[in-house]
């Protein structure tokens, strides 16, 4: 892609899901090892997550999000509806599924149809996307003139709302070459792209607050060709 291309690439609407583990004394967040030879970020620890795919707004689930989240998620959207919270908060879901191999939601309660390809393969497993396990952190959109642009939400759920692990999904040809559960504080010592260490230190700060979900959210983006901090 050119530069002037670059330069005026929209970016798409996106999600991300931070599974955290909080079985433990102190939280633990899932990261994976981007594959080395991908355009955008190669080599960079990130949470699972891509673009908003159009089968994800035909897919079923078997419980709503929060209205508080929901709220929050479509302040600053260009075309605000029920709908596309819904989709962003299932390509999160759907993205983590094909990434790790990871089912977030409650089991036994598949619907009996899917879109065909990735929501076929996660119906298989029995379990049924739950939309009121899932909390929104933070939105950042990708600065202009990167191969790659995303509008993206980052979404959170605890790990007990794992409800079925598919095997073999991360090896060293797949996006995600390694998984691994972090803390917190260590994962900062990963090789992380900016956004994913400064979503960190948000999730961290709304863990400690007690995560309501009333809360405001960071916002980055670039305006005047500097980056910026606002919130939602």
């Amino acid at each position: 892609m050119s530069a002037a291309a670059a330069a005026v690439l929209k970016p798409r609407d996106a999600a991300t899901l931070i599974l955290v583990d909080r079985s433990g004394d102190q939280p633990r967040v899932l990261l994976g090892k981007r594959h080395g030879g991908h355009a955008f970020m190669p080599g960079k620890y990130v949470f699972p997550g891509g673009a908003v795919d159009p089968a994800d707004r035909r897919m079923g689930v078997c419980s709503r999000l929060d209205p508080q989240v929901e709220a929050k998620l479509l302040v600053a959207s260009r075309r605000p509806s029920p709908a596309l919270a819904r989709a962003l908060a299932l390509a999160a879901i759907r993205e983590t599924f094909e990434e790790t191999g990871l089912a977030v939601g409650l089991p036994g309660r598949a619907p009996q149809r899917a879109p065909d390809g990735a929501w076929s393969r996660f119906v298989a497993t029995g379990v049924a996307p739950a939309l009121d396990q899932l909390d929104f952190v933070a939105r950042a959109i990708t600065p202009p003139g990167r191969p790659r642009r995303f509008d993206a939400r980052f979404f959170v759920a605890d790990a007990s709302a794992i409800a079925f692990r598919v095997p073999g999904v991360v090896h060293d040809d797949a996006e995600l070459v390694e998984l691994a559960w972090t803390a917190l504080d260590a994962a900062t010592r990963l090789d992380l792209p900016r956004i994913t260490r400064a979503v960190l230190g948000d999730l961290e700060a709304a863990e400690q607050a007690g995560m309501d979900r009333g809360r405001p959210r960071p916002f980055y983006r670039e305006l005047n060709g500097r980056g910026w901090r606002g919130e939602l």
